[in-house]
């Protein structure tokens, strides 16, 4: 299997395309709310506060972050939504969209201090991206999650 590199678009809420605000809201809506069998309001008012870090191959939408600056959701800037088509799973994608959200806050923020609320299982995919956990797990929308932090 040839896994061919990700091209990312990193974008305002106002940059965003309408093609591209849908193309990410059905992702999400895929797996956060079919796959993950969740029903919660993902779309919360946030997305406008937020940088969109957009996946593709070829015109296909297949990875998504979004990012937030210090204040804007935790007092550190934060990534979320963090999504990866099911399918396109196990070509690893996950760590080209974090390392890209991570250069994006460092780019447009100027701060290295990331948090994320991360879902309990994927604890150490984020320690291997340099993200420690930080408190006692939680839940979130019925599933567990943990308080991490990378300095």
């Amino acid at each position: 299997m040839e896994i061919k590199p990700l091209f990312f678009k990193v974008k305002s809420y106002q940059e965003l395309t309408r093609d591209e605000l849908y193309a990410l809201l059905q992702l999400r809506a895929e797996v956060f709310v079919v796959e993950q069998d969740c029903v919660y309001q993902d779309v919360d008012g946030k997305d406008d506060k937020a940088l969109h870090v957009l996946g593709f191959s070829a015109n296909a939408l297949l990875a998504y972050t979004r990012v937030f600056p210090p204040g804007a959701y935790f007092e550190q800037a934060s990534i979320g939504r963090v999504v990866v088509q099911e399918k396109e799973r196990a070509k690893k994608y996950g760590y080209d969209l974090m390392k890209r959200s991570i250069q994006a806050v460092e780019e447009r923020y100027e701060t290295t201090t990331i948090k994320l609320s991360a879902q309990t299982y994927l604890k150490k995919f984020y320690n291997t991206l340099g993200f420690k956990e930080t408190g006692e797990e939680y839940l979130e929308d019925g599933i567990p999650h943990l308080a991490m932090i990378k300095e």
